[in-house]
């Protein structure tokens, strides 16, 4: 608070001292929890299939999923020489593509989780779940 007092000749500005203003951290509790499905599959029609097969069943018991998020397919190379001696410039190479994708399920009811550990999902696909 400021307050000035005239005089006739000078004008006096006195500062009372106030106590210093917190910051005001508003931290928000977190009540909820979240389960976060990491999916991947060599093949991306099946991952496609599985992931929605997995929020599908996670809507039908009324769970708010975000995703699928799309992460960077991971691309694996192997070079092979084609001949043991004769030709040895001459090499074939491979390549493995491993397709991922990532769901996330806020505040997951017990309902939810029995129903996805109960899930038949077609071989070739992995699945990572993670309570976040």
């Amino acid at each position: 608070m400021v307050t000035t007092t005239t005089t006739k000749t000078k004008t006096k500005k006195t500062t009372t001292p106030k106590a210093k203003a917190k910051p005001e951290v508003v931290e928000k509790e977190k009540d909820f929890s979240k389960l976060r499905i990491k999916v991947s599959a060599y093949e991306n029609k099946i991952l496609d299939a599985s992931v929605k097969q997995i929020v599908d069943t996670a809507m039908r018991y009324d769970g708010q999923v975000r995703g699928p998020i799309p992460l960077p397919t991971e691309i694996k190379k192997y070079t092979v020489n084609r001949s043991s001696f004769i030709d040895k410039n001459s090499r074939e190479q491979f390549e493995m593509r491993i397709h991922k994708r990532v769901i996330d399920i806020v505040s997951p009811s017990p309902k939810i989780i029995e129903n996805l550990t109960n899930l038949n999902l077609p071989s070739g696909v992995n699945i990572d779940v993670k309570m976040v």
